[in-house]
């Protein structure tokens, strides 16, 4: 255990060497990915949404491939399609053309532009790291993790993810602006005659080996207890909170317990220590519950925001 924290840390200073500023957001990606979930990035542009997964690609050693999402995309787009061949005997044959959803970091760009249709092409891909083309089902490589990218402006001309697909993403990481200090080394780096290149640190079958890991790490009755409590207390009829959960139009399912089991887990390995503690719980709450969770309209109309509801949810953990 003490060398795969070692690895991550050589892990986070390579991504630190080319995206400035994000440190909470290359930590939650890499808990995300340690725990073997899915990221969704949201954030204005300009905020190295897309550099962050290139970068992500590279240091931890995985085959990536981009698809820039719009209407007009296909579904045969990311997942492949078949073609008619003819052989020299003149015998006709299907023979199928795997689609870039066959890598093992895939990055959907402004995802939200792609038409539902096609966008739930990629929902078996994500629960069951599988695909089915023709009657045919085609497995895809292991690892297997899809980093999506969406922007909140212009939203004309997008379609919103539905819940279904939004509680795939392990994470929802919404992208700040970096610090000044940051913002300021950022631009003497960027804007010189060379850019940083990111170095390879591990490949496939030793982040396979951390995730692995991590799903091995105890985690002890009060870190359980706490996750259950913020959990349940979101749901309406269940929760002792009712000021909150009549704001709720849905609460967090049996998804969100299991994301924040890993998420702590992955947290607790990535910062080297042998089990979560419920700061890690904590810390994991918003960036978990934020698309598990959905306000009513009258809530919103009253000017109640998610992260107020979220923040109400970790209080009662103390």
């Amino acid at each position: 255990m003490e060398t795969i924290h070692k690895r991550l840390e050589q892990v986070r200073r390579n991504i630190g060497q080319v995206i400035f500023g994000q440190e909470q957001t290359v930590e939650q990606s890499l808990i995300s990915i340690l725990a073997g979930g899915h990221v969704l990035l949201i954030g204005v542009p300009g905020l190295a949404k897309t550099k962050l997964v290139d970068c992500l690609g590279r240091v931890l050693g995985l085959d990536t491939r981009r698809v820039q999402c719009t209407p007009d995309l296909m579904p045969a787009d990311i997942i492949g399609s078949e073609v008619l061949e003819e052989g020299e005997s003149g015998r006709r044959t299907f023979r199928f053309i795997p689609g870039p959803v066959f890598c093992q970091l895939l990055m959907a760009d402004e995802i939200n532009r792609a038409s539902p249709r096609t966008q739930s092409a990629l929902l078996q891909a994500m629960q069951e790291h599988r695909v089915s083309v023709a009657g045919q089902t085609h497995q895809l490589p292991q690892p297997f993790h899809v980093l999506a990218t969406q922007n909140p402006l212009e939203q004309e001309g997008t379609y919103p993810l539905p819940e279904a697909q939004l509680d795939r993403f392990l994470l929802q990481i919404d992208v700040d602006y970096p610090a000044l200090a940051a913002e300021r080394q950022m631009l003497i780096v960027t804007t010189g005659s060379a850019d940083q290149e990111p170095q390879a640190v591990m490949n496939g079958e030793e982040l396979q080996k951390a995730q692995r890991i991590v799903r091995r790490i105890p985690v002890g009755d009060k870190v359980l207890d706490a996750i259950l409590k913020m959990v349940r207390a979101g749901r309406s009829g269940e929760g002792e909170l009712t000021d909150v959960t009549k704001h709720l139009a849905w609460g967090p399912g049996p998804r969100a317990g299991q994301a924040l089991m890993l998420a702590t887990r992955a947290r607790a390995l990535l910062q080297g220590r042998l089990s979560p503690s419920i700061d890690d719980v904590v810390a994991l709450a918003h960036p978990v519950l934020r698309h598990r969770i959905a306000l009513t309209y009258s809530a919103r109309a009253e000017g109640v925001t998610l992260a107020a509801v979220i923040d109400k949810l970790v209080a009662l953990l103390g």
